[in-house]
């Protein structure tokens, strides 16, 4: 599907979650960025999880040549590893203390949600250049409203979130009678906001 967008300055690298249990159904063990349990708000996070698989899509962007301008972006649990991968781009750092070794230009979620979202404020706030970086990193979320898989509530709450933190460039589309699996009509809104946010004609990503 991504090779099929009219975007060819863009290089996609498109790596697969490895297998693990996943709490949330039932321990059945499934390709998965992290264990999810809870996608509530005060739910229990899986902070070594997201810090691995953050680090290890940071490290395949890495080698990049440095006038790329490096985004992250995926779909359900994908999404929500991108909306963390942001939070660790601001402050400068996982939730481990490791650095954060790669500058994002853009961020998108399509039908997810944000994890470790209780402390993001305070943590943004406590530092200029982390409410510096966050505050000019473009966000892109779109969620169905007919999700069931991922309630769209927990979309909501994730835009309310970042934008409270200081990301200021948080766009946010809903889709009315869209599930959670519903993708083309969200990629053709992927398409259009790379091309005006980043200006991709003649420019690389």
């Amino acid at each position: 599907m991504l090779e099929t967008l009219p975007l060819p300055n863009i290089k996609w690298i498109c790596p697969t979650a490895p297998t693990r249990p996943v709490t949330i159904l039932g321990g059945f063990p499934c390709t998965a960025w992290f264990d999810a349990g809870d996608l509530a708000v005060d739910g229990q996070d899986d902070v070594e999880g997201l810090d691995t698989s953050a680090a290890h899509i940071a490290n395949l962007l890495s080698t990049e040549p440095a006038d790329i301008k490096v985004g992250i972006g995926g779909f359900s649990m994908g999404a929500a590893t991108a909306l963390y991968s942001a939070t660790c781009f601001a402050q400068g750092k996982y939730g481990n203390g490791y650095p954060y070794s790669i500058k994002l230009k853009a961020v998108i979620g399509l039908s997810g949600w944000l994890p470790c979202s209780r402390s993001l404020r305070n943590k943004i706030e406590g530092s200029v250049e982390g409410a510096r970086r966050a505050a000019s990193l473009p966000i892109l979320l779109c969620h169905g409203k007919c999700d069931d898989v991922v309630p769209y509530k927990h979309g909501e709450k994730s835009c309310q979130t970042l934008a409270s933190a200081g990301f200021r460039y948080v766009v946010v589309r809903i889709y009315d009678g869209i599930g959670h699996y519903t993708v083309p009509k969200e990629m053709d809104e992927v398409c259009n906001w790379l091309n005006i946010r980043l200006g991709l004609d003649g420019s690389r990503f």
